[in-house]
């Protein structure tokens, strides 16, 4: 199954608030909010959405296709993702932007202040996906991450005249577009990706109830933290699957990324979809026990023993077959 992942590739700066900070909010001051948080630790890693996603299915065994947009510093980068499988030669270099960073502190309750430099992947908008399909050769799935949004729009309308299918990934950007952009990103989708804030940003700003996205995509998948997933579509009974246990939440970061990258690689694999959310689950697991995105190392037997400790003998074994890990 040959997957192209579009979307932010960035480096992260990963700060750590030892407070909560819900306790510095005055309720009836919001409107004058002018707060610095004084930070233990800072990390600064690889990242960016749709690196994260390739990354964890270049970890997985698959040769993803990564497009968007970088500035000349991406050289190290480049390399590290080429090391772990992801093949970055329809990565657009800009010649006068660096590449996007995004700054990000979390406190002691996981809850997280972020802003993000766009930097280089406003050039993103100028790739088309057709001529990097003459390439590597047709795709079977491409990945509309958070970007440029006028290169999301652009990647998604490509792809309705191409007769490709993609799966759509608003997240982030859900806060900054327009809801008709919205509904364009949507409408057609195989696969929807939202966690729960998302979920409800989106019925409001597209002004659809969740039958009338239903009526619109293949399958909406949303992601409940520690509560899990749910796989729902218009013709099936919803599919819940419960998180993979976590024995020392270290950064939320990423995990996300991790839950796709995991659940696509199942598909490709020719999972069904609980086997596929078992995997994705299984991964972001790993990634939340780890500082940064792209920090973790995956063993195969480690992995299938995760999996066969919350879902059983049979779902392990079933995942371990296809694994090359």
């Amino acid at each position: 199954m040959r997957i192209a992942v579009t979307g932010s590739i960035a480096t992260d700066h990963l700060m750590v608030f030892p407070g909560k900070f819900a306790d510095q909010f005055v309720a009836d001051q919001l409107d004058k909010v002018s707060l610095s948080f004084l930070v233990d630790t800072l990390d600064i890693r690889r990242g960016g959405v749709a690196a994260n996603i390739a990354f964890g299915l270049g970890c997985l065994g698959m040769r993803p296709i990564l497009v968007g947009a970088v500035g000349r510093d991406f050289d190290d980068y480049r390399s590290w993702l080429e090391r772990h499988g992801v093949d970055t030669r329809s990565v657009h270099v800009s010649q006068t932007k660096h590449t996007s960073r995004f700054l990000c502190t979390t406190d002691q309750d996981q809850a997280q202040i972020a802003s993000f430099y766009a930097g280089a992947m406003e050039e993103a908008r100028n790739i088309e996906l057709r001529a990097v399909a003459d390439r590597v050769g047709a795709f079977d799935l491409v990945i509309i991450a958070p970007n440029d949004p006028v290169a999301m729009v652009r990647h998604t309308e490509e792809c309705r005249t191409l007769g490709i299918p993609f799966a759509a990934d608003p997240s982030q950007q859900l806060a900054r577009m327009a809801g008709d952009e919205i509904r364009t990103l949507v409408d057609g989708a195989s696969y929807l990706f939202t966690n729960e804030y998302e979920t409800s940003l989106l019925l409001k700003e597209t002004g659809w109830s969740e039958a009338e996205v239903l009526d619109r995509v293949g399958y909406w998948v949303k992601t409940y933290g520690p509560d899990g997933v749910r796989v729902e579509s218009r013709n099936t009974e919803p599919l819940s699957v419960p998180a993979v246990r976590v024995t020392d939440e270290a950064d939320p970061t990423g995990v996300g990324d991790a839950f796709r990258a995991g659940f696509l690689w199942g598909l490709a694999a020719k999972l069904n979809l609980e086997r596929s959310a078992q995997v994705g689950c299984t991964l972001a697991a790993i990634v939340l026990e780890t500082v940064g995105t792209q920090e973790y190392t995956l063993d195969r037997a480690e992995f299938s023993k995760r999996v066969a400790t919350t879902y059983g003998n049979d779902a392990a074994a079933e995942i371990e077959s296809k694994l090359r890990v």
